[in-house]
């Protein structure tokens, strides 16, 4: 991935190639955290690679006249050893961050920060969800909520696929970590995708078990025509004959 111009082997550009998005998914998700991270996509062309940073707030991302971005731009560009103009970084604004289990993981680290209920959090982000169109939801929350016992709570509203192909395209899964007082919670977030034929607002991919019953249409009469009567009165002759 870096712009170092020498042969590699397959197994050890695979190998770079996700150390590279690792690594780079992990500085943007704590540099853009407060903007809705929702995750990045590189694209490697011949001329240059292209990273793409997916987010719910695309303003604060590019920053005043786009200063942000190029800031980040050069920094990345510096750690991965790239040259002059062979990277660049774009913000891509997400349709429905209902729908974007990171950015809902998000929004739920940083009401717990803020203070609110861990209960009330988990409903108030289950409700937003639900109203977005979602299939199902289903959030955890393990750590010491109350007391010094450490405990596991799950919220679950909807229908939700837990095993089989269909959970690799329908359901989207966010795990966060939020430091408080009396300790680390972890947060885990998976919304179940609707079905979508435009890709846009949900799976594009239909689900194998889901069978669309279509009623059937109803029968005309079709008038005959005189062509028609003369053939059959042809034939009524013939037989008699």
């Amino acid at each position: 991935m870096a712009s170092s111009s020498t042969v590699v082997s397959k197994k050890r550009k695979f190998v770079a190639d996700g150390l590279f998005f690792a690594e780079l998914n992990d500085f943007l998700r704590r540099e853009l955290s407060e903007e809705g991270y929702a995750g990045v996509e590189v694209r490697v062309t011949p001329s240059r690679t292209e990273v793409v940073i997916r987010a719910t707030r695309t303003k604060n991302v590019l920053g005043e006249k786009g200063r942000r971005i190029r800031e980040l731009t050069a920094v990345v560009q510096k750690r991965f050893n790239f040259q002059e103009g062979s990277i660049e970084l774009f913000a891509e604004r997400i349709l429905n961050r209902g729908l974007c289990a990171a950015a809902q993981a998000e929004s739920l680290r940083y009401k717990l920060l803020g203070g609110l209920a861990v209960r009330r959090a988990c409903y108030g982000v289950l409700r937003f969800v639900m109203e977005s169109k979602a299939k199902g939801l289903e959030i955890i929350i393990s750590g010491k909520l109350r007391g010094q016992r450490a405990k596991s709570m799950k919220f679950k509203d909807g229908y939700m696929v837990k095993s089989g192909n269909p959970v690799d395209h329908y359901v989207d899964v966010a795990v966060r970590s939020v430091l408080l007082k009396q300790g680390v919670l972890g947060i885990k977030v998976a919304i179940m995708l609707p079905y979508d034929p435009s890709g846009k607002m949900g799976c594009a991919t239909p689900q194998a078990d889901i069978v669309t019953v279509i009623e059937p249409k109803d029968e005309t009469q079709h008038p005959t025509t005189k062509n028609a009567q003369y053939s059959r009165d042809g034939d009524n002759q013939q037989q008699h004959a």
